[in-house]
């Protein structure tokens, strides 16, 4: 067992795809950016087979993901040894993770406890341009970062920085009233469509204008794309209301679990960022 290098990161989000969890073109590099020490893998006879994160957000918080076993090595225990060894990673902080819910009895086991759900939504968006809403610009990043905190519950300054930073396949947008960022959202290109998140806004009305006008901003040919997916913690039923009347529908469901004290989310987070790293 030993740390993922950037080739191993690449890697393990291609057997995520594999799996069906369809992440972003440009994920690899800001996953890795946020905590390098923080990604796993267990070798046999010199070959990748198994897969972890657990990222260090700040001195409280980690988060666990990309948990992957090759179908060709499962049940040999090798999954779960390099479980253990990244746990160890986090040290003292709680850690948290969006799991399949048939593993819930599992995760229990290593003392994590369900706290809610997320939900994917997936369905076509109009991209309506928002005379409000402006893509991000230098000197935001306070802002940002303030707002980005207050709705998780935690910082992770590192994600934050390496997720907003220029990138040919994400982009973010920002939504603005009486001078001041009240909301930012995400987009980016996946393997099959695009994801939207996080959106933190006021509302759910103002989480849609982010979406569409995220979506408008896209580079060009991206807006064509059919298949929009955001990702919904459970708290946001007046959005996920608000996108089923659009036509939008469940299609992937997660468990939020933590081991340790759960951070308190506000009410602005309308969608994560990604299932990966929360």
């Amino acid at each position: 067992m030993r740390v993922a290098t950037a080739a191993d990161v690449a890697l393990m989000l291609d057997w995520a795809a594999a799996e069906g969890w369809n992440p972003g073109l440009g994920d690899a590099a800001a996953f890795r950016a946020a905590d390098p020490q923080g990604f796993f893998v267990a070798e046999v006879e010199g070959a990748p087979v198994a897969a972890i994160s657990v990222v260090n957000h700040s001195d409280d918080i980690a988060f666990l993901g990309l948990y992957l076993c090759r179908p060709d090595h499962r049940g040999q225990g090798i999954g779960y040894a390099l479980w253990q060894h990244a746990l160890a990673h986090a040290g003292g902080r709680t850690v948290g993770l969006d799991g399949v819910a048939a593993q819930q009895a599992n995760y229990a086991k290593s003392g994590f406890a369900l706290a809610g759900s997320t939900t994917r939504y997936s369905g076509a968006l109009d991209a309506v341009a928002d005379p409000d809403v402006r893509p991000l610009r230098e000197g935001d990043s306070a802002a940002l970062a303030a707002l980005d905190e207050a709705a998780n519950g935690y910082a992770r300054p590192a994600f934050l920085s390496a997720w907003l930073a220029p990138d040919q396949t994400r982009w973010s947008v920002v939504l603005e009233a009486e001078g001041a960022i009240c909301g930012v959202a995400t987009a980016r290109l996946c393997r099959e469509g695009i994801k939207i998140g996080p959106v933190i806004a006021p509302d759910a009305e103002a989480a849609l204008r982010l979406a569409r006008a995220a979506l408008a901003a896209a580079p060009d040919g991206a807006e064509a794309t059919p298949e929009v997916m955001i990702d919904l913690p459970e708290a946001s039923a007046d959005l996920a209301a608000q996108l089923q009347t659009l036509g939008f529908a469940p299609t992937f469901a997660t468990a939020r679990m933590y081991r340790g004290p759960a951070p308190q989310a506000g009410t602005t987070l309308q969608a994560i960022a990604t299932m990966e790293l929360g």
